[in-house]
């Protein structure tokens, strides 16, 4: 569990907005506009969930938002297996 990312994350805290390539974003035409739908976000449901030590230390080596990543890895995983 200690893989660490290889991407240079520091590169891109440096890059402004007009250092970013939008070229190949399609643009937003009326047709989006007229199937798009507003979605508000879910409550939170808190849960109290046991993992083996060095999981929680993992994601809490991940930063302040350690329980975000958390939420996020559930979400994939479910997400993954509702097939």
């Amino acid at each position: 569990m200690n893989k660490n990312s290889k991407t240079n994350l520091d590169r891109f805290d440096a890059m402004t907005d007009d250092m970013i390539d939008t070229s190949d974003i399609p643009a937003l035409t009326e047709e989006f506009f007229a199937s798009a739908k507003w979605r508000m976000p879910k409550d939170k449901v808190k849960v109290m969930v046991e993992v083996e030590p060095e999981i929680a230390q993992w994601f809490k080596a991940q930063g302040e938002n350690y329980q975000r990543v958390l939420a996020e890895a559930l979400r994939n995983y479910a997400q993954e297996h509702n097939k």
